[in-house]
């Protein structure tokens, strides 16, 4: 994928395959005015308000202690060999898709003690988000963003070709085979002028997977089911609508020339008519493009249920912080409901200063969600962001997450490298699924506690 569909600092919010999105490394060395101690991090930085807002309040619930942030993102090689030293980072944030993997390994401590001690109300966080951080049933993160995944449409293609929303519809997979051919645009000598239906693989391959009535792993994160006959058809459904639009290279060169997070992106050049993306997009358009006739609708399987693929990041405390009490109190703080609502209210309060609308900020916070689209989300006469984020809402309902695994990171490379060999053409799906089934099972059976 380009580099354009993985950066993304909208709110702090992460891409699955991306940590943080726009994190952080933050030194414990620097002096601290108060006189208190300085904890370092990994994979965080005070990318905006919402950032900001939260680190303050966390900081002051820590004083005369600080956390300090900012810098890069997080780097797997980096924090295993700085536990391995004993100079690991106090805090880390990362993708929760990841915490299995480094809980297995012995990096990343089971939070039960900082839990109870510190009165953490996991009823607040959203189930799907609890999962993700539990392995062998203790937690090892608390969770932190719930990105979801709508299909958003560009109104105005669709209206220009006598089409509706639920010509669009994830329900029916020949019928959306069809739509695409006709929203798909392309110039008089063949090149791609629009594309009609991105189904985003790979990295949305768990999300059709799941729409067609496959689980990619067991719910003990411990045996893959790469090679299930329907996650077959999801991969050759997927292949050709891509394939129907010009193949991979002239699709993904297409794709990467767009401007995807500025006023000239694709729904606002016309280059795009659907794609199934994560919620912070509509903040992205509220920002730079809320002109653009936006619809979205929750993806659906192939029933017409709706389903949503949920992701996000969230804080741990590594084996070795030299401060794990103020890091429990710290990350506690971070993802507790006060806080995010307070940094919400900082959020909609710029955005209406500015004039544009105040789309949300979806959280693994249940509390926290409650207040900010009941009483800080105010979209009257704004029908366009008012409807998407109905739809984010009501598919935030029916989320599911990949369950956490000891290998967490090398399946997922495994069938993310499938689907990459497909589309370049250098393996037919059958085989390269097989072959992912192989290298997930071997990497699942070796992990650690197996």
């Amino acid at each position: 994928m380009s580099n354009a569909w993985l950066r993304r600092c909208a709110g702090g919010v992460a891409v699955m395959a991306v940590l943080a999105g726009c994190g952080g490394v933050g030194g414990g060395s620097g002096q601290n005015p108060a006189g208190g101690a300085t904890l370092s991090t990994m994979g965080f930085g005070l990318v905006d308000e919402v950032a900001q807002v939260r680190v303050d309040l966390a900081n002051k619930a820590i004083a005369p202690d600080v956390v300090q942030v900012g810098g890069s993102t997080f780097d797997a090689q980096q924090f295993l060999s700085a536990v391995a030293s004993g100079t690991a980072p106090d805090l880390v944030f990362l993708d929760r898709q990841l915490v299995g993997t480094y809980a297995s390994r012995g990096t990343l401590m089971p939070l039960g003690d900082c839990i109870a001690r510190n009165g953490v109300d996991m009823s607040q966080y959203r189930d799907a988000a609890v999962q993700e951080v539990t392995l062998d049933r203790k937690v090892y993160g608390l969770p932190e963003f719930f990105n979801n995944r709508v299909v958003l449409m560009n109104g105005a293609a669709l209206q220009a070709a006598g089409m509706t929303s639920a010509d669009l519809s994830t329900k029916d997979w020949p019928a959306l085979a069809a739509a695409a051919a006709k929203l798909t645009r392309t110039t008089p000598d063949g090149k791609l002028a629009r594309i009609g239906f991105d189904p985003k693989i790979p990295e949305f391959l768990p999300l059709w997977a799941k729409a067609n009535g496959v689980d990619m792993i067991s719910a003990d994160g411990r045996t893959a089911n790469l090679d299930d006959p329907r996650l077959l058809e999801v991969l050759e459904f997927t292949l050709g609508l891509i394939q129907q639009q010009g193949g991979w290279g002239a699709f993904k060169a297409y794709r990467e020339s767009f401007d995807f997070f500025g006023k000239e992106n694709p729904l606002a050049t016309d280059k795009l008519a659907a794609w199934p993306m994560e919620d912070f997009y509509l903040n992205q358009v509220a920002n730079n493009s809320p002109q653009v006739q936006l619809l979205a609708a929750p993806f659906t399987d192939r029933r017409g249920a709706p389903i949503d693929l949920a992701t996000g990041s969230a804080w741990a405390i590594p084996t070795g912080s030299k401060h794990p009490e103020q890091a429990c109190t710290w990350i506690k703080t971070m993802s507790d409901a006060p806080t995010w609502i307070a940094a919400a209210q900082a959020r909609a309060e710029k955005r209406r200063a500015d004039g544009k609308a105040f789309t949300g900020i979806y959280t693994a916070n249940r509390k926290a969600d409650e207040k900010i689209f009941g009483e800080l989300v105010r979209l009257e006469g704004q029908p366009v962001f008012e409807s998407a984020v109905a739809a984010v809402l009501k598919a935030q309902d029916s989320a599911f997450t990949l369950p956490a695994s000891p290998a967490g990171a090398e399946f997922r490379t495994a069938w993310q490298s499938a689907v990459t060999r497909v589309l370049e053409g250098r393996q037919p799906p059958a085989a390269a699924l097989e072959q992912a089934q192989q290298e997930a099972q071997r990497a699942l059976d070796s992990a650690p506690g197996r």
